[in-house]
């Protein structure tokens, strides 16, 4: 397919899956809290049913050629490490840690990202973006005050999850110098599946309810769109323009919070978000910045 660049489709693309996601996150925080099926539970027929709805797509990508790679390991490792990354996320809305302050914690994976180039990429990291991302965790110490008497453990669930996702973010780009996008998006929602359910298996029990599998069919249609339309908006656009259109999530999914669990954000998610998001941005506009190195022929 070739590339074309339309900037305000791309961005509104990324906000469609802003605004996916705030709904699948409050689906899956109300299906938890209100009719107690395990995390897991909800992961795997979330996912599962993303996958069904989503196949055509996939087969219309060229399902067998994207399979094909020298690389198939990787591949699954770095599935593992999402599912991971997913299972905490769902884990810590079950707890449940309000909307707000996960999605706050979420946006750290960036950081931890830059810290693992240098460390695993040898990429490197020079003062700046450490001090960059140095800045961008004491934004996230302020949503999180771990000083305070409210603190849990179960608070830090979110950034678990920003770990994992952080790894495999560095994995894709590990592996991108020898396998396509269209392989990367068909290995992760093939694989996905099988790694939730067996996730799954020790605590499963089948929900019963039709508004219970209305709700769960609800959770896995928008978890299709939201990946679809991440697709597409880097399909069409630069990845430096619609980079910071991500973080529209944050005011989504607390005005989600807001509607489904009447939670209001304290004052100081706002400011530790806005430390977060400027150290993001910087290290965004830095590696922009920063010349290709010319390929070996």
């Amino acid at each position: 397919m070739a590339y074309s660049n339309t900037p305000v489709q791309g961005a509104s693309w990324m906000v469609i899956a802003g605004l996916a996601f705030a709904i699948v996150n409050s689906l899956a925080q109300y299906l938890s809290i209100h009719f107690q099926i395990a995390s897991t539970t909800v992961a795997f027929i979330q996912y599962g049913i993303a996958f069904i709805v989503i196949l055509p797509w996939l087969k219309s990508l060229g399902l067998k050629q994207a399979l094909k790679t020298n690389k198939l390991g990787w591949h699954i490792t770095r599935v593992f490490f999402s599912v991971i990354g997913i299972q905490l996320w769902l884990w810590a809305l079950a707890y449940p840690i309000p909307i707000w302050q996960g999605i706050a914690l979420l946006m750290t994976s960036p950081l931890f990202a830059t810290l693992g180039s240098g460390i695993f990429l040898k990429e490197k990291v020079g003062l700046a973006r450490i001090f960059a991302t140095l800045a961008g965790f004491f934004g996230a110490m302020l949503i999180l005050e771990p000083w305070s008497d409210d603190f849990t453990l179960a608070s830090l669930l979110p950034v678990g999850a920003a770990f994992f996702w952080a790894i495999y973010s560095l994995m894709v780009k590990k592996l991108s110098s020898d396998d396509s996008p269209t392989t990367m998006v068909v290995y992760l929602l093939v694989l996905i599946s099988p790694f939730n359910l067996l996730l799954a298996l020790p605590e499963w029990s089948l929900p019963t309810g039709s508004f219970t599998w209305t709700l769960l069919l609800a959770a896995g249609i928008f978890t299709a769109l939201a990946q679809w339309a991440i697709v597409k908006a880097y399909s069409i656009a630069d990845a430096s323009f619609i980079q910071p259109f991500d973080h529209v999530k944050l005011p989504l999914n607390v005005l989600a919070g807001w509607l489904v669990f009447g939670w209001v954000p304290p004052g100081r998610l706002w400011l530790g978000a806005f430390i977060i998001i400027l150290a993001i941005a910087f290290i965004t506009h830095y590696e922009g910045k920063k010349k290709p190195q010319p390929k070996a022929t």
